[in-house]
């Protein structure tokens, strides 16, 4: 997420400390505290971004690299007419009160001038102690310590968008959290227009609509893209007269943003030629809670044939897994804008996963791929891929295999086969959670 973000407003990694991916700190290049304060405001996975004055593996080394910070930064921040405190975060290791007021005491070489304010400060500097992951294996002294002045922090965002107090919801409405990481791998931002071709409730649509995109998206379910039927939420039987994607929107004042919700069967594209969208992000359905389907003929094996409250019918047969993502990359091949990118979620069974599982195009190129573990044995993947090649015709049928584009040639090839296995897996455990 953060690596997305930085691509969007400006910025990298640092190459002054080695990336650990499980450290809690980071040291970030960001060219202006503009910038910083951007992505502080979109990002959920990250608490706090710091100015940072000092660094060190130890107390002697953090306290050299402050000396050597220039005084013309520090300054405007220390001035006589000010406020400030300075508060100690320490991972993995808790600390006494003594000790944290003798670490402060520590500092007093810095040209603190203002007074302290405990309460309402104007300016906050954080001590950052980093004592490793592992809660068992606690070191005496920390492995790096850290001091900077704290600019901006984001933790509101989820609250404010949470699927409890939500107006219109389904079984598999998405995760606010999960939700906000998805537009920012899609780098969703002003005037994008962004899609959802498994649309649902629109829960996808709404983090989008919230970085200022407009969105829309389709759903082959009749009921669900009109807000009939039963109701998902506790204790309420049926769905009310305004339960809906728009209504959802219209919630949280982003009504403006909304394009439509149409009925479709994302196999059969209804979009005419061209790039029409800048991000495509999705849930694709799997397990037993969402059934995967599409629309049939009387010719094809009938699975089911359904009819909602508004007397409309439509038969539909069996949609395999490996067909829904083989079609949904060869969609997000053709009307993706070049450098738009897809952003979906690809279940897997652990035991047997390797990254050759994970759907190709030659249009699109993998950017990250990031697992929530579901289960001991199962757990989906944020697959996110950005359109690198203009589609042309004879992308029309291609997939990955052994490392070579060849075309799709159905339920013969392996991924069929494992995302068969897939879906059962899922659905047994979904079936014994609800025993």
């Amino acid at each position: 997420e953060v690596t997305s973000l930085l691509s969007l407003y400006g910025g990298q990694f640092s190459g002054e400390q080695e990336i650990r991916v499980n450290s809690p700190f980071w040291i970030l290049s960001i060219p202006s505290e503009e910038m910083a304060r951007g992505l502080m405001k979109r990002t959920v996975c990250a608490k706090s971004i710091f100015e940072l004055w000092g660094h060190g593996k130890s107390a002697g080394e953090l306290y050299a690299s402050l000396k050597n910070y220039p005084m013309d930064k520090m300054l405007p921040y220390l001035q006589s007419d000010s406020t400030y405190k300075v508060h100690i975060h320490t991972f993995n290791k808790t600390l006494t009160q003594a000790q944290k007021i003798k670490k402060i005491d520590a500092l007093e070489f810095l040209p603190f001038k203002g007074k302290v304010n405990l309460k309402n400060p104007e300016h906050i500097f954080w001590i950052l102690e980093d004592y490793g992951m592992d809660p068992n294996n606690v070191p005496e002294e920390p492995l790096h310590l850290y001091f900077g002045r704290w600019v901006h922090g984001q933790r509101e965002l989820i609250e404010s968008y949470s699927v409890k107090k939500r107006h219109f919801i389904g079984n598999t409405s998405m995760d606010a959290c999960l939700s906000f990481i998805m537009a920012n791998h899609g780098r969703v931002k002003p005037n994008d227009v962004v899609y959802d071709p498994f649309v649902g409730t629109g829960g996808l649509l709404i983090s989008s609509a919230h970085f200022g995109a407009y969105v829309c998206g389709t759903d082959i379910d009749y009921n669900t893209i009109h807000g009939l039927g039963k109701a998902s939420r506790k204790n309420q039987k049926w769905r009310g007269p305004d339960e809906n994607i728009r209504a959802n929107l219209r919630q949280y004042g982003l009504e403006k943003y909304y394009i439509d919700a149409l009925v479709s069967d994302s196999s059969r594209p209804i979009w005419r030629k061209g790039m029409l969208f800048d991000a495509i992000i999705t849930d694709p359905p799997y397990g037993i809670r969402e059934a995967t389907r599409r629309t049939g003929s009387q010719k094809e094996t009938v699975k089911t044939t359904e009819r909602s409250t508004e007397n409309h019918i439509f038969v539909s047969s069996n949609y395999h897994l490996s067909d829904i993502f083989f079609d949904l990359l060869k969609f997000a091949a053709e009307y993706l804008v070049m450098g738009g990118r897809l952003v979906y979620w690809l279940p897997i069974y652990r035991p047997e996963y390797t990254e050759e599982i994970i759907p190709r195009h030659p249009c699109l190129k993998l950017i990250s791929n990031c697992e929530q573990m579901l289960s001991s044995h199962t757990s989906r993947r944020l697959i996110t891929m950005e359109k690198v090649k203009e589609f042309k015709d004879q992308d029309q049928n291609s997939y990955l295999l052994d490392g070579q584009y060849t075309p799709y040639r159905g339920h013969n090839s392996f991924r069929e086969k494992y995302f068969s296995g897939v879906t059962k897996r899922i659905a047994k455990e979904e079936k014994d959670n609800q025993k």
